[in-house]
């Protein structure tokens, strides 16, 4: 070929991939042609491939477009464009794992610094302590380097250092304020850190930036969701479903979002377009059995044991898969092999947590060391004196969540959700510490001044803020595990109700043991440790009852679901609230529920489900052993707990 033809076959070339490019926004389906067209003609030709992926992605083939950028990436690993948008791709499909290996790629690729490769190289092979030390190294000697800076946050991200973290994300911006990934990992970060109004801002540039990104999309959309903007957040998976509908975690999202906000049928419809696009997603099934009055039908159990046959299963998928299987066969009355279900997705989750039992029986010693009668009256007075929050704890699936719905019902209260507020407090607390080591909660207490405690009372109403809603006067709080910090919760908001929401502890602890949770209560996959915990908790709740007579009040679920009446009118008493019907008509409210309980609150109280644990009698020998002399007391304390 002359210079000439060569001259003229790349200027063909330039025109028929402008042409691509220019048809990818109204008509992506053709683009995708002409793309083809071009790589038929010069195989391999890396911007062809790119705006193929393009093309695909926007005529709603994502897993198309995924796998030819990962072929292109296998096929030249040093093409740093095509890691960035297979990153993009996957962050399209909610693969975080898999769009993070793919930008420390495109880092890889795009660099031709020796430290920053194998640093990169080290974080894609899991290798983080190499990796750590040599990017440290190479911010002493170039701080500026924000490709360094946005790959040591992702450690500290992965490690769940989520402060540095955010620390280094807001350097590196701050050096390159148009670092898009760093914005985006930066958001993210910051909803870890339970910073949601911040996080939401951050997404909001990016929206800005580029409206149309999908991935911005689907952050703000999580955001939002998080914040109790449930209907903003289904306007937005409905734009992204509409114009990328081969997504099917997106899916998975908005039958969440559905659900919470009580559309069941909806939300039923998202999971099972989900599951249609990808059978193999645990979280779906689950979604679907942690309704809790959904049906599984034969046909649906023989699908998950087929994915549960399969070797190339996730650990994630296989655990949400068992504990779903476990739902399906138990409703069909099959307990042994629903216990094993149960079991096995248990063993899996327990497998990712850590929970040490003697570490909460410490922290509630420590407490009950602490916080004396004398302790209380010499800070009388001390805190915030709002009355405005209400505390709900106790365990989970204790009926918590229906004491809320009860509550919530009434005029002068609005309903939030669990709220991370309060652990934020007390996170503060326990870094006060030698060096801001941590370990110093509670006994760091003790040193705080009155303003300092009403401080962090104001601190909390103020964090609690961005959750709510309307301006009802009055708020709950029903994250369950507050009940290690009733102390705190006395002096910072003297004023604040507290209620304990108790479930026979049998029950309670069966319950939570088929449950998975999202994210925490490490104790509730081994019925010894959930044993256990429930026992420190009665300890406790105990320690409180005599040290503060009256100030909690307790909710007992099965005298609630025997006398609905009249145990309101003794909560509302308690709260100092006139009755009102609306509370016994509860699950007419419709207020967002993100709970498991959530479908349960909307139907009149029940008591079909006080002795469920029966069935699984056979098997509760740890259970029983853990809970010893606190299980034969129920409702009360024994005194060997200080009851």
């Amino acid at each position: 070929m002359t210079g000439e033809q060569a001259a003229q076959a790349t200027g063909s070339l330039a025109v028929a991939l402008a042409h691509a490019a220019r048809l990818l926004e109204a008509r992506p389906a053709l683009a995708a042609r002409q793309a083809e067209e071009i790589l038929a003609a010069v195989p391999g030709q890396p911007d062809a491939l790119r705006l193929l992926a393009r093309a695909q992605w926007a005529s709603g083939d994502l897993e198309a477009a995924i796998l030819t950028m990962q072929r292109r990436t296998a096929d030249d690993p040093r093409d740093a464009a095509a890691w960035r948008l297979l990153a993009d791709l996957l962050e399209a499909a909610e693969d975080s794992a898999g769009a993070d290996a793919a930008h420390l790629g495109a880092i890889e690729a795009g660099v031709n610094d020796p430290v920053l490769r194998e640093a990169a190289l080290a974080l894609r092979a899991g290798r983080l302590a190499p990796a750590e030390a040599a990017l440290r190294e190479r911010l002493k000697a170039q701080p500026t380097d924000v490709a360094a800076i946005r790959m040591l946050a992702e450690i500290g991200a992965r490690l769940g250092r989520y402060d540095a973290a955010a620390n280094l994300l807001a350097r590196a911006l701050a050096l390159s304020p148009n670092f898009q990934e760093a914005r985006r990992a930066y958001a993210q970060v910051l909803q870890r850190q339970e910073r949601p109004l911040e996080a939401l801002a951050e997404a909001d540039k990016l929206m800005a930036v580029d409206p149309k990104d999908p991935n911005h999309g689907m952050l703000k959309a999580s955001i939002l969701a998080r914040l109790g903007d449930h209907d903003g957040a289904i306007a937005l998976y409905e734009d992204l479903l509409a114009r990328y509908p081969r997504q099917p975690k997106s899916w998975m999202s908005y039958g969440h979002a559905l659900k919470t906000v009580g559309r069941r049928e909806e939300g039923v419809a998202a999971y099972r377009h989900a599951l249609a696009q990808a059978p193999q997603l645990g979280e779906v099934w689950w979604s679907l059995a942690n309704l809790k009055t959904y049906a599984f039908e034969p046909s649906d159990i023989a699908a998950m044991r087929a994915q549960l046959s399969r070797d190339d299963l996730g650990g994630d998928d296989r655990l949400h898969l068992e504990f779903a299987l476990g739902k399906g066969l138990e409703d069909a009355g099959d307990f042994a092999a629903a216990f094993d279900a149960y079991s096995r997705g248990a063993a899996i989750r327990k497998a990712q947590l850590a929970h040490a039992p003697a570490e909460v029986s410490d922290d509630v010693e420590r407490a009950r060391r602490l916080f004396t009668p004398m302790f209380f009256a010499a800070r009388r007075g001390a805190g915030c004196p709002s009355p405005d929050p209400i505390f709900i704890v106790g365990l989970p699936r204790s009926g918590s969540t229906l004491v809320e719905q009860i509550v919530a019902s009434h005029s002068a209260i609005e309903g939030t959700m669990e709220l991370p507020n309060m652990l934020t407090v007390v996170n503060r607390l326990d870094r006060r510490g030698e060096g801001g080591a941590r370990g110093a909660y509670p006994e760091s207490i003790a040193a705080l001044s009155a303003a300092e405690l009403a401080e962090l009372g104001e601190a909390y109403l103020a964090d609690a803020r961005a959750h709510r809603r309307t301006e009802r006067p009055r708020f709950i709080d029903k994250l369950p595990n507050n009940w290690l910090h009733v102390g705190l919760i006395q002096l910072i908001l003297p004023n604040a109700t507290i209620i304990d929401a108790r479930r026979h502890p049998l029950g309670c602890c069966v319950s939570g043991f088929k449950q998975h949770f999202a994210r925490g209560q490490a104790f509730s996959y081994d019925l010894a440790h959930i044993g256990r915990y429930y026992r420190d908790y009665v300890a406790l709740m105990a320690h409180f009852d005599a040290v503060l007579p009256g100030k909690v009040h307790r909710v007992i679920y099965e005298r609630m679901v025997a006398d609905t009446e009249g145990e309101v009118r003794r909560l509302l008493a308690h709260l100092g609230l006139p009755f009102e019907e609306a509370c016994l008509s509860f699950w007419t409210n419709d207020r967002a529920v993100r709970t498991a309980s959530s479908e349960q609150v909307r139907q009149p109280i029940f008591d079909d489900g006080l002795d469920h644990w029966r069935n699984f009698e056979p098997w509760l020998a740890p259970l029983k052993a853990a809970l010893g002399d606190v299980l034969d007391a129920y409702p009360d304390a024994p005194p060997s707990v200080g009851g």
